[in-house]
């Protein structure tokens, strides 16, 4: 336990997801034997981040403005969404430059021993979107553990009686990986997903 701010520092920090109280402490000390340019330069930052930064009235990604960069561009697809837990996925999926369409970010996954229902996530506001008739397939892109199954499984239910087309991405075996190692749900994964081999 260290005196007055050093350790109100340390407990501030060690709110934050994923750092741990000797993360909390090694960073709280760099900050102290930083350039003080360079710490009013983080406490700009994330001051601004908490004034300017909110979420797309749309898709609910990150935005400065009322709608995404995403949501504005009009090269996008907008018949197709590919539906997220996070901003983040966001990112992750746009560094592919494999998908352009729209995106439709959830804030979450449904986990009923975390309190999380359907009702805390964006999903009444994906249901409207797809009322005018414009997007013709769905991409189910949550994570691969047991709350992003049951949030695609959910959201499969309630958009299949639409008519739309709904995909999950694939998942399997990762590359330079062994058989041996792989759980059984990778591997059974792993055989759904399996395609045609053109000679």
């Amino acid at each position: 336990m260290y005196e007055g701010v050093v350790q109100d520092v340390i407990d501030e920090l060690g709110q934050l997801p994923g750092i741990g109280p000797k993360s909390a402490q090694r960073i709280a000390f760099h900050l102290l034997a930083a350039d003080p340019a360079d710490v009013r330069r983080l406490v700009h930052a994330l001051t601004e981040l908490k004034e300017k930064v909110r979420f797309c009235r749309t898709c609910f990604n990150v935005a400065q403005s009322e709608l995404c960069r995403i949501c504005t561009d009009p090269r996008r697809d907008p018949a197709a969404i590919c539906v997220v837990e996070e901003s983040k996925d966001v990112v992750a999926i746009e560094r592919t430059r494999e998908f352009r369409g729209r995106y439709h970010v959830l804030g979450g996954a449904i986990n009923p021993i975390g309190g999380v229902g359907p009702d805390d996530l964006h999903i009444r506001e994906l249901v409207a979107r797809l009322a005018d008739g414009v997007v013709t397939e769905i991409i189910l892109a949550t994570d691969p553990n047991t709350e992003g199954e049951v949030t695609a499984s959910y959201l499969a239910r309630q958009i299949a009686p639409m008519g739309l087309t709904v995909t999950r991405l694939a998942s399997g075996l990762p590359m330079g990986g062994d058989l041996e190692w792989a759980d059984e749900v990778t591997l059974g994964r792993a055989f759904e997903g399996r395609r045609v081999v053109s000679a």
